[in-house]
């Protein structure tokens, strides 16, 4: 199979842990020059020596995508480094577990400030050479983006708002043939529900759930570049997820009620 990625430069927000730290190895694997966006300094020089060691190419940007500033010099370092922008993983994001009637305003204002702000900031200042290269846009997104999720209101929002978005922008742009891909992997192993946000805006600390059973970082990564070769529409990695799309459609109160169950049965759920 050719090789479709070679040469070809990539974003990938939130590029220092987890999913994001997986994406962004598995497009230098294939030879593509992988720009590592994050804000840990530490983690993504350590992740940019380590593909440098192998032989690949990468740099990094300190950003924090709920400033618009630093997207915007995010994709203008990209440029200047590598002359234009052909792929962009939107992954940066951040959790939360609290009920709304006892969450604070402000962690809302935070799930929306890094996982749907950050995509549309990122997004508008790369858009002219995605367009121009009939690129990719990718967000990395969950089914709490396609139903609601107890416990999870700001979660769900964000990512309700992101797949608005990025629908609304794919249809803008199908004459120019941007590719525009929404992809939802399951629970997976990640240090994402360690820093969620607790009703005060503290982070958990600790995962409710069993890590090691989970879908693994790699295992996404693999699907995140199978997606765009394919230039898939949407790609929900898990079965559960898919038949929640689907009946969420026929049967949504049967939905409700799983999801309820299934959020209170978690270890100190705030679900009462």
């Amino acid at each position: 199979m050719k090789n479709i990625f070679k040469d070809k430069v990539v974003i990938v927000t939130g590029a220092s842990t987890g999913i994001g730290n997986a994406i962004a190895r598995e497009f230098a694997w294939q030879g593509s020059k992988v720009m590592l966006a994050a804000r840990s300094a530490d983690r993504l020089t350590q992740l940019e020596s380590e593909i440098k060691e192998k032989g690949f190419e990468a740099s990094h940007w300190v950003t924090d995508v709920s400033k618009e500033e630093d997207c915007h010099r995010l994709i203008e370092a990209t440029v200047a480094k590598y002359g234009t922008v052909d792929i962009l993983i939107n992954n940066a994001g951040v959790s939360m577990r609290a009920l709304f009637s006892d969450v604070d305003i402000s962690v809302l204002k935070r799930l929306m400030d890094v996982n749907f702000w950050g995509t549309v900031y990122c997004t508008k200042y790369a858009l002219p050479y995605l367009v121009r290269n009939r690129g990719s846009i990718v967000g990395v997104s969950s089914v709490a983006g396609f139903h609601g999720l107890p416990g999870r209101t700001g979660y769900s929002a964000s990512k309700f708002a992101m797949h608005g978005f990025l629908e609304t922008v794919r249809i803008e742009y199908l004459k120019e043939k941007l590719h525009v891909m929404i992809i939802a992997p399951g629970f997976t192993s990640s240090e994402v529900r360690k820093h969620a946000l607790t009703a005060d805006g503290s982070e958990q600390g600790n995962s409710p759930r069993e890590e090691g059973r989970m879908m693994s970082p790699e295992h996404v990564a693999k699907w995140v570049l199978k997606g765009i070769r394919k230039r898939k529409r949407n790609k929900i990695l898990t079965w559960s997820g898919r038949f929640t799309a689907l009946l969420q459609r026929i049967i949504p109160s049967v939905v409700d009620y799983s999801y309820y169950l299934a959020m209170k049965n978690e270890p100190e759920s705030p679900l009462k």
